[in-house]
Parts: structure tokens; sequence; C-alpha cells
């Protein structure tokens, strides 16, 4: 709506008048949502640490500005249903502490005992949109102990002389989700007594290890990508009902994936496990699968399954070498391993509707007294192989 107002010969226009008039007396308004708590600026604080321990009884959203902030003793969150949330990676927490503290805790103030103390838990925290680094002498990025629901998203935790993301008996329904986590001396993110694990569309980059899970239930790991790392990629012991599907895992100087310690009732499939120093190691696992995997260029024991292991199932795998058609492969001068599978005086194995072709090891290796095997329907093209020896 447009209005003219005449004054002497000058007509001044009004436009949206009586549009506008009502919102902005909304907007200066003093009243505030009823039952909303104000946002926490740790711009207005003195510290972080200051804004941290502003948190209100019942939670609340604390607002990181864009910075660098460098400290040198672990900053502390420790109220239940509390969002700290940045300006992405241009909020920057840089640890300088050089005895072995984590950048950020999370934990009850007066939690003494990651493993037992369930009296001083808390629920529902969360980090999202930030940075944090550390040096070779700093601890984890992120420990968080006892906390359940706990969420990270978003979060890049880099150069940390501990692990990465340590959840230290965060029981019930951790979620890490679309992370970055890369060149940490330790453990990309090690969990340990977690239950109802998800890990998701996350980046895991020259960490030690790109994740353990021990002592734990029901990991769920999928859409990841794992790469470079120093020693193995996913580590799980003592742990069941898990599931990795999706990933991708390539070039880590030891083995994709070990499952160890009693594991049973885990499923390993659809992930391509490349061009690693070894692929799937079974070392203490029962009742698994491995199915629907894509294992090529790899040095060693693309899938091993070992004397401590039993009642397994592999089907539907791909075990191939550079190959791309016509005659050709892709590197045939160097990186030209390429490894089976190995039976290591095992027993009770289905072995099924696999591809082996054109691998520098045998498509089945007999290590010992290996029982009750069934190798079905498999394709096996330019390998060797020892099946003739299989005793079933």
């Amino acid at each position: 709506m447009q209005r003219f107002i005449l004054i002497g010969t000058t007509a001044i226009a009004v436009i949206g008048l009586f549009l506008t008039a009502e919102p902005l007396r909304a907007q200066d308004s003093a009243v505030i949502l009823p039952g909303a708590r104000p946002t926490i600026d740790a711009a207005k604080f003195p510290s972080l640490q200051a804004a941290f321990d502003a948190v209100p009884e019942g939670g609340g959203l604390v607002q990181l500005p864009a910075g660098t902030f460098e400290i040198t003793e672990p900053l502390r969150i420790h109220s239940e249903d509390t969002c700290v949330t940045g300006a992405g990676t241009a909020t920057h927490i840089k640890n300088l502490n050089t005895d072995g503290q984590p950048a950020l805790l999370i934990s009850h103030l007066e939690c003494t005992d990651a493993k037992t103390d369930r009296k001083h838990q808390l629920w529902r925290i969360q980090l999202t949109n930030l940075r944090v680094t550390g040096n070779e002498k700093s601890g984890a990025g992120i420990e968080a102990r006892q906390i359940n629901e706990i969420f990270l998203d978003g979060v890049t935790v880099s150069y940390n002389g501990g692990d990465g993301i340590f959840l230290n008996y965060c029981y019930e329904d951790p979620r890490i989700t679309e992370c970055l986590i890369t060149y940490n001396k330790k453990v990309g993110v090690n969990l340990q007594g977690c239950h109802d694990i998800v890990v998701s569309s996350c980046q895991f980059e020259e960490n030690q290890d790109a994740l353990h899970c021990f002592d734990g239930f029901n990991l769920c790991m999928t859409g990841c990508c794992v790469d470079d790392h120093l020693g193995e990629g996913v580590v799980i012991e003592n742990t069941y009902g898990s599931v990795l599907s999706g990933n991708m895992i390539e070039e880590c100087n030891g083995t994709a994936v070990v499952l160890d310690r009693d594991c049973y009732g885990i499923t390993l499939s659809a992930n391509v496990i490349a061009h690693n120093g070894g692929g799937i190691d079974l070392r203490d696992a029962h009742g698994c699968a491995v199915s629907a995997n894509t294992f090529t260029i790899l040095k060693t024991n693309a899938v091993r399954i070992g004397p401590g292991s039993g009642r397994i199932t592999v089907s539907a795998n791909s075990f191939s070498n550079s190959y791309v058609g016509d005659g050709k492969v892709r590197r045939g001068t160097e990186d030209i391993a390429a490894a089976g599978l190995v039976l290591e005086a095992t027993k009770d194995i289905s072995i099924s509707g696999n591809v082996f072709a054109g691998l520098t090891d045998k498509a089945v290796t007999l290590i010992g007294d290996s029982q009750g095997i069934i190798f079905a329907n498999n394709v096996l093209s330019d390998v060797e192989s020892d099946l003739e020896q299989l005793s079933h």
C-alpha cells in the first residue's frame, strides 16, 4: 500500500505504513517467549569456560563466536540438555596443553570413574559446527565420560596427541555424524563401553587407527570414508550385534577391519576395502557374515578366519586385482598384490557366491586343519587355490 502526504508543494511517499507498523512493534517488544531460556553468547563472557559455567539447571544453548581460542587446560561441559554450537571451522579451539589433557571434557563435575560411576551420568549433550585441534603432547580432542545420548555433528577434530574423540562409557545411544577426524596420534574415534552406537557419514584420515569399539554393543557404522591410516582401520573387540556397511576403507598400513575378543553376531557388508595391508581379520569372532564386499589390491589376507573364529558366512564378495577389461590391468608394474581368503585351523565356514579373480595369492589358502568347510558356487578366474585340501 502506498499513500502520499502533501507538505507544501512536496509529496512524500509513505510506503507500507500500515503493513509494517505492527511487525515493527512486535520486533521491538521486550516480551520473551514463555518457557524460553536466553541463548548464552560466549563472546560476552571473559572465557569459554565462563560461558559453559553459565548454563542454567535444565540446560541451554551456548553460541560460540568465530575466532581461534587457545587453551592450556580442558574446557569442561557439565550440564545436561546443553547444545554447544560454533560458526563452523571458523570457531577453532586450539589446545596448547602438553600434559596429555583433552581440549574438551564433557562430564559431570563429580564423576570419578567413567566405567563404574553411573550415579553421576549426564544426558543429552550436543556439540556441533566447530573445530578442535591439539598438539603431539596433548590428550584427546573431545573426551566424554558417562554421557547418555551424546550427539557430535559437523565437528572437525585434528592433530591431537591422544584420540580424536573418546567416548568413555557413554552408554546410551551415542551418535557421531558428518564429522572430520584427522591426523590424531591415537584413535580417531575411540568407543569404550558404549551401546546402540551410530557413526555415520564421517571422514577419517591418517589417525593411528580409525575407530575402536571395545566392550560395547550394537555399533552401526555406515557411509564413512577411512583413508591413509598408520595402523588399522576399524577394530571391534568384545562387541556383538553390529553392522559395518557402505564404508570405504583404503590404504591403511595395517588391516582394514579386525574382530577380536569374543565378537559375535556382526555383519560386514557392502564395504569397499582397497589397497590396505590386509582386509578383514576375524581373530575371535563367531556367527558373523562377510557379504557383498569388494576386496581389491590388498597386500595380504583379503579375508582371514583364524583358529579363534568359526560359524562364519562368506558370500557374494569380489576378490580382485586392478583388472579393467580387455586383458589390461590398471597397476601393472607396482601395487599388484591381490590377496584372497585364508582359513587357519577354523571350522564351520560357508563360502559361496564369491568371485576370486586375478589374485597374486591363492584364492583360498589353508593353514592347519580346518573342518566343516562348504565351498560352493564360487567363480575362480586366473587364480590358484588350495581347494583340493579342503576337508568337509
